[in-house]
């Protein structure tokens, strides 16, 4: 089983973000008590051992060491940990120093997340990153003079900055800086963000839908020749380097998640925590956890697999889904699956329905027409 730990600080807000963060800490070391004792609260929610463990934001990384050993000391406290756990850290360049890669390790953490999104300085301007281009190749470069030979980078594409020759000279410099794993997201413009609001005001352009398809195209085609499996739409690793957290969550495992707004699963619930700082740290200094919770339907289960299912590599299971769900609802999503199948956009291998490539960029559209 996994469990996720939100720490909800950044340095910069940057212009397209929309998770839940502040930039201002004053509140640090009371959301690091409030966090501990959630781990406590929480202890017999999912099944032990730990599986994966993962630091994320926000900028877990910003995190003296001294509060890291904190959580990471609650955590062996009140859970059994696997004997070869995947631990997890997000990090942004410029928090990559030769003292905190020591302390993670330390920690046992044996994977790194970090958010490069661009090796050019015009791009990580427009998104408002607190790095500069020579940061993220230096920051790479120590985690690997330190011996992280686990890490993967985020890039994003499709920004009006990004022309198609900067896209693939970007998956250039990471492929040839021998990073295992890449998370390559398409800009999105979210309601509420900086982002959003400069479009509505006319200040920059909107993005481009074409654009996008383009460098996801560019980018499936550069992965797949430098030995990248695409296992997930999102996600591409060399053999052995698949992240188990995300995986977890894909394949439907239960997980826990600890912080503000961060959410958890348990099979039959969903719970997500208070997006509010203060709000959280008061009530977890009442022994109280601040959750709302949905129960799944049968619906919302079956809808669930078929969404998390197709963005694999692996597909839609139909024999998994009729010993689930049974065999009539399995015969329902064969029949509907055969339109796209015509169009090319799934295949059948086995008792497997599969995204092809032209398939991937349609990937929600598809989802959603075979929802029940």
């Amino acid at each position: 089983m996994s469990i996720y730990i939100h720490i909800p600080y950044c340095r910069k807000a940057c212009h397209y973000c929309n998770f839940h963060f502040s930039t201002t800490r004053h509140q640090l070391k009371a959301m690091i008590d409030a966090v501990c004792n959630e781990i406590k609260l929480q202890r017999n929610y999912v099944a032990q051992p730990l599986e994966t463990i993962y630091f994320g934001g926000g900028t877990p990384s910003i995190l003296d060491t001294d509060d890291i050993d904190k959580i990471f000391t609650a955590i062996h406290q009140n859970f059994s940990v696997a004997a070869d756990p995947e631990i997890t850290i997000e990090t942004n360049p410029d928090d990559i120093t030769v003292e905190n890669l020591k302390a993670w390790k330390l920690n046992g953490i044996n994977r790194l997340s970090m958010g490069i999104q661009s090796f050019f300085n015009d791009d990580l301007q427009w998104m408002n990153r607190a790095h500069n281009a020579s940061q993220a190749v230096n920051a790479i470069k120590l985690a690997q003079d330190a011996g992280f030979c686990n890490i993967t980078i985020d890039l994003i594409y499709g920004t009006p900055t990004l022309p198609d020759h900067k896209w693939i000279q970007n998956l250039t410099t990471a492929i040839s800086l021998h990073i295992p794993h890449l998370s390559c997201y398409a800009l999105t413009v979210e309601h509420k963000t900086a982002l959003h609001k400069f479009i509505e005001k006319g200040k920059i352009n909107n993005i481009s839908a074409e654009q996008q398809a383009r460098q996801f195209e560019l980018l499936m085609k550069a992965a797949r020749t430098a030995g990248y499996e695409h296992y997930e739409i999102s996600n591409f690793a060399k053999p052995g380097f698949r992240s188990r957290h995300n995986s977890n969550y894909w394949s439907g495992k239960e997980y826990l998640g600890i912080g503000p707004s961060a959410h958890s699963f348990n099979g039959s619930e969903r719970r997500w925590n208070i997006a509010n700082n203060a709000l959280y740290i008061q009530s977890l200094e009442k022994n109280i956890v601040p959750f709302e919770v949905e129960i799944l339907s049968e619906e919302n289960k079956m809808n669930e697999y078929i969404m998390t299912s197709l963005r694999t590599s692996e597909g839609f299971d139909l024999n998994y889904f009729s010993r689930r769900f049974g065999e009539q609802k399995a015969q329902t999503i064969k029949a509907s699956a055969q339109r796209w199948m015509k169009q090319q956009w799934l295949v059948q291998r086995e008792a497997h329905f599969i995204l092809t490539d032209a398939g991937k960029l349609m990937a929600d559209g598809i989802a959603a027409d075979l929802f029940f």
